[in-house]
């Protein structure tokens, strides 16, 4: 359900954006294409005051959070009588998370499947029972980084990280989406 109402809205700014484009100078356009497929060669040495604060804000807040997170899987009751403020945690990261999101986002454009790639490859690496939200992030900055470097490298051409990612997470979710419907709906 969740990936349905993505794809709907997905496609309603899809729409936007390409009016937007339509109406754009010439010049807007070439900058605005290599933003949306996600590259760092846009990134300045300006945004960095503004990811930095992001970071230093952000992240302690969901690392002190992320241990309601086991709680929050075992649903809304069971993670009340443990303690937890479900209503006020869940709020809190995810405004924090769109927060770091949007602010990623805004210095490289969308790149493409780095959260349907980095967290089940981190929760691979570190094993049940372990806080997944630090090594999912350092994952999908080696994930960007070496997307980064082989979009680079790797062909004649030189490709946008959003290009590379892409290419490695579309079939991954195809493989996901297939994996979930033989289960049975669960992950």
């Amino acid at each position: 359900r969740l990936i349905l109402i993505g794809i709907g809205v997905g496609a309603m700014l899809d729409a936007v954006v390409a009016f937007l484009l339509v109406r754009a100078a010439v010049y807007d356009l070439s900058v605005a294409a290599r933003w949306m497929t996600g590259s760092l060669n846009g990134s300045r040495m300006a945004d960095i005051p503004a990811l930095a604060v992001a970071v230093i804000v952000l992240v302690p807040i969901v690392l002190v959070l992320q241990r309601n997170l086991g709680a929050l899987e075992l649903g809304d009751a069971s993670a009340t009588a443990l303690g937890v403020r479900v209503d006020r945690t869940r709020m809190v990261l995810v405004v924090a998370a769109v927060a770091l999101v949007c602010v990623a986002t805004a210095t490289t454009g969308p790149i493409a499947f780095v959260a349907f790639l980095a967290g089940p490859i981190a929760a691979r690496i570190v094993g049940p029972g372990v806080p997944v939200i630090a090594p999912a992030a350092l994952t999908g900055a080696c994930l960007v980084m070496a997307a980064d470097l082989i979009g680079q490298f790797a062909f004649d051409m030189k490709f946008p990280v959003g290009v590379i990612t892409g290419i490695l997470g579309a079939p991954y979710l195809i493989y996901l989406l297939t994996r979930t419907a033989r289960r049975g709906g669960s992950s």
